[in-house]
């Protein structure tokens, strides 16, 4: 494992992306990012990240505010920030469906944007998009979510042929149902229960952060550097059907 590189990870105050910081607190110079600045500072403090940014990144020029605040290069770009809507289409407000689109795609878009630059005069980056499972097959009363994460699946192999011979590998983690809070949310509970989410995996389990964490350590290792603009589904072979 390279030592000491810049790991930006966004959304990762919690679920995948906490674990994701937390599994490469040790080997990496960690920066995290979320909406709520006194959540950050704790767990900077008990995680011994090197730093976090509170942005929401909903808010225009987000990605160039966060960059101006963090004031770092970063080695290691992991897209993770994401927010899901379910809902039929007819009910969805023009609001959610802007804000879906924003986060799950021009954000991502906009701070890969950032990051290129330094990647490409230090020849070598790491670039992980973090999907869903549900921008591979589609999901029913989830379309925009859907359609904006089979969106970074199309950034992810075109980026990735553009920047081929500048050592920097593009990559996208399609997850299906996770064990996150999004599994114990009420919310969620009105829909379906965790039993009928079970049923519809073929491995009757839910998929761990941890999991995804450790494809990412994977990724970014030398023993991935041929594999690039690759979309991986990390879902207990739900892509497979049932």
């Amino acid at each position: 494992m390279m030592n000491k590189k810049n790991i930006l990870i966004t959304g990762s105050s919690q679920g995948i992306g906490l674990s994701i910081a937390k599994h490469f607190a040790n080997d990496f110079n960690v920066y995290i990012t979320g909406r709520y600045k006194e959540k950050l500072e704790k767990l900077c403090n008990e995680n011994n990240f090197a730093g976090y940014t509170d942005i929401d990144l909903f808010e225009d020029n987000s990605a160039e505010k966060l960059f101006n605040r963090l004031n770092i290069n970063i080695d290691i770009l992991i897209n993770n920030a994401g927010v899901y809507f379910y809902s039929p289409i007819e009910k969805m407000s023009d609001k959610d469906i802007l804000n879906s689109i924003k986060l799950n795609s021009i954000a991502p878009y906009q701070l890969i944007k950032l990051v290129i630059p330094h990647m490409k005069k230090q020849n070598w980056g790491r670039i992980i998009n973090i999907g869903s499972i549900s921008g591979v097959m589609g999901e029913a009363n989830a379309s925009i979510y859907s359609m904006t994460k089979a969106s970074l699946i199309g950034l992810t192999k075109s980026l990735a042929l553009e920047v081929a011979q500048n050592n920097i590998t593009v990559n996208i983690i399609n997850p299906g149902w996770v064990d996150t809070e999004l599994i114990n949310n009420e919310n969620l509970e009105e829909d379906f229960s965790k039993n009928e989410i079970i049923e519809t995996i073929p491995q009757r389990r839910f998929v761990t952060p941890e999991e995804i964490a450790n494809t990412c350590e994977f990724l970014i290792s030398d023993k991935a550097k041929t594999i690039t603009g690759q979309s991986i589904n990390i879902c207990a072979g739900l892509s497979l059907g049932f």
